[in-house]
């Protein structure tokens, strides 16, 4: 896969307001592409104008010089998140460390951040989550798939899921807000009682504050082919149950989706574990103890 540097013009972006599902203001990708190569993700969209997704990883040189700019320009305080175009923990983040940078740069400036990732490598940057969390730090691990087996096919590039949830642990253990967020369930693939108890047992042994599902997946143009023509090598058969089930429809829901949600509502209840994630709330800033 090819690396290539850029550079950008605006690293924040703005969510619409008001975020529910994880009480965001600001968007930051610092990398455009992506190495951990999901058969599934929506930023092989046209409309984010990623032209190829699956062979380049473009790396903005200038992020941090921005990031410094931007933060010191901003009146309110808010949520950044990292993760929605990318994973900021791809392989590249080991050499280039520019989330770890980005971070350092955030903790200084005293802003809160909610990371979604895949990876185990998030750990390197632990004392840095550790300073932001003064504020707030949220970290969610992205898990659709209990098996490593399944996940390796789904998820090539990515670290495996024990690791994932090892990560977790250690930063639950540091006083890090961290949960999963299990989306998408892919239907007629992991839409399963015994793969969603896996996921919630393994979630609840290794910390998980909260699990945040979606059980569904989006397809759209450019997704869609990229995700059919992984169908066919992968599970052959399976992108005509598909085309028969959705057609062109870009919500695809599980066939069963309210009965497997309660059975994971149930789990979740049994295990103490929240279904959706605690944002940060301006105002209760965490202070330090004087003794």
């Amino acid at each position: 896969m090819a690396i290539k540097e850029i550079q950008a013009k605006v690293l924040l972006a703005h969510v619409r307001q008001p975020d529910t599902w994880f009480g965001l203001r600001y968007n930051m990708n610092l990398y455009r592409g992506c190495q951990h190569r999901c058969i599934y993700c929506d930023s092989r969209s046209e409309c984010y104008q990623i032209e190829h997704f699956d062979r380049e990883v473009l790396v903005k040189a200038n992020a941090i010089e921005l990031l410094q700019k931007e933060l010191a320009r901003k009146r309110v305080v808010g949520t950044i998140g990292l993760g929605s175009m990318n994973d900021p923990y791809m392989p590249l983040e080991a050499q280039v460390h520019l989330t770890g940078r980005a971070l350092q740069v955030i903790a200084r400036f005293g802003f809160p951040v909610h990371v979604v990732t895949k990876s185990d490598l998030v750990l390197k940057d632990l004392e840095a989550l550790c300073e932001i969390n003064r504020t707030y730090a949220a970290v969610s691990f992205t898990v659709t798939a209990a098996d490593d087996d399944l996940a390796k096919k789904l998820e090539s590039g990515a670290p495996l899921v024990l690791a994932r949830f090892r990560a977790m642990q250690t930063l639950a253990e540091h006083g890090i807000h961290t949960g999963l967020t299990m989306m998408p369930v892919l239907p007629f693939i992991e839409d399963n009682e015994e793969n969603i108890r896996q996921i919630v047992e393994q979630a609840h042994a290794h910390g998980a504050a909260y699990i945040v599902p979606s059980f569904g997946v989006t397809l759209r143009d450019r997704q869609r082919a990229y995700y059919y023509d992984r169908l066919d090598e992968l599970f052959p058969g399976l992108r005509q149950r598909y085309e028969r089930a959705y057609g062109e429809r870009y919500h695809c829901p599980v066939p069963d989706a309210e009965r497997l949600a309660r059975v994971f509502d149930d789990l979740c209840r049994q295990y103490g574990i929240a279904t959706r994630m605690t944002p940060y709330q301006p105002g209760a800033t965490k202070q330090l103890s004087l003794f």
